[in-house]
């Protein structure tokens, strides 16, 4: 089909190094990590940006060419969307997030984030006449073993926006600056590296994702290969020998990205040292710490919107007896928790 000129790559498709000048192919797949370009077909004035595999939000304009990365997404904000069943040039198909992620949408929070983007498909961006699949260029394979024993700090929240970032960011900020050395990684999700960069910014020195296995988003897909991919994930950082990893968990427990499936595996249990969980609500963290309970990862910290004052701080003491602790007003008391189990 010849060759196409992109003018803004995607940070889905980061480990492949797209240049912007791409060979294409019309001999396309509707699997997961599929590399399109794509031509935008219309303005949004929200939800109009796509994230560059520099982590930089570039905005997108009708009649940009993209190159993007087929996947789905379960957003409970935002859009839902899953692969096509057939694809062929010249289809139009979504964008569904930022990072590059793109689909056919069925639903969307329109007053939050505007009617999906629609893009036309121009082909497969192909190398050497293959069509090239971001699960072709991977930093780490998965594995059915956690092999690991570096103790993970664990952050899970009830739904998406509930300030995990926020709060992993700060966790990383106080324990880097007591010395700590900090890896990151993120489990679940749809592919974007804004949250990862934000945690290299406050002191981790390594991150992955599931994107750097392969995979541009966990949701719908086999619970056990969200598994493998995460242990992983943990194998890779292990090498590097930090004295903690950072696990951040997208989306909410109770989900299609397979977040419970995580939680619930007994390897990735053993190494759990510290467990924080995000609510925005007195019911929704009720139900969260009784529910990580019986997954067998205790919450041990409660945070989020839920302890924006001193309402929710007070309820989640009186309902569950569990420390409380807000990104916006750090307090340091569960750096003892820190202390007395790195001690162990």
């Amino acid at each position: 089909m010849g060759t196409v000129e992109i003018d803004k790559i995607s940070s889905v498709t980061k480990n492949l190094k797209l240049t912007h000048r791409e060979h294409l192919t019309d001999k396309l797949s509707t699997r997961q990590g599929t590399v399109l370009a794509a031509q935008v077909l219309h303005d949004k004035s929200i939800y109009n940006e796509m994230e560059l595999p520099t982590g930089r939000m570039s905005k997108l304009k009708k009649d940009d060419i993209i190159a993007v990365a087929l996947g789905e997404r379960m957003a409970l904000k935002g859009f839902v969307g899953h692969l096509p069943k057939t694809l062929k040039t010249n289809d139009v198909i979504n964008l569904l997030n930022f990072g590059g992620v793109a689909g056919i949408c069925t639903s969307a929070n329109t007053r939050e984030v505007g009617e999906p983007m629609r893009i036309r498909v121009l082909g497969g961006i192909a190398r050497g006449g293959k069509l090239l699949n971001i699960d072709q260029a991977t930093l780490f394979s998965p594995a059915a073993k956690l092999k690991s024993n570096i103790p993970l700090i664990m952050i899970t929240a009830g739904s998406m926006d509930s300030g995990k970032t926020t709060v992993a960011s700060e966790i990383i900020k106080t324990l880097t600056r007591i010395g700590m050395r900090l890896a990151a990684a993120k489990l679940t999700g749809v592919a974007a590296m804004r949250d990862l960069y934000r945690m290299e910014d406050y002191g981790v020195y390594e991150s992955v994702s599931f994107v750097d296995a392969g995979i541009s988003s966990t949701a719908n897909i086999d619970p056990e290969t969200v598994v493998k991919v995460g242990k992983g994930a943990l194998n890779h950082l292990s090498r590097g020998k930090p004295d903690a990893i950072i696990v951040e968990l997208g989306d909410g427990i109770i989900g299609k990205y397979g977040v419970v499936q995580i939680l619930e595996d007994k390897e990735i249990q053993k190494n759990v040292r510290l467990h924080v969980t995000c609510a925005r609500d007195p019911a929704g963290a009720i139900k969260l710490v009784e529910d990580c309970a019986k997954f067998g990862v205790p919450v041990d910290v409660v945070s989020g919107p839920i302890t924006d004052n001193e309402v929710g701080k007070a309820i989640i003491r009186e309902h569950l007896g569990v420390m409380t602790y807000n990104a916006f007003t750090p307090s340091n008391e569960w750096l003892d928790l820190v202390i007395a189990r790195w001690a162990i």
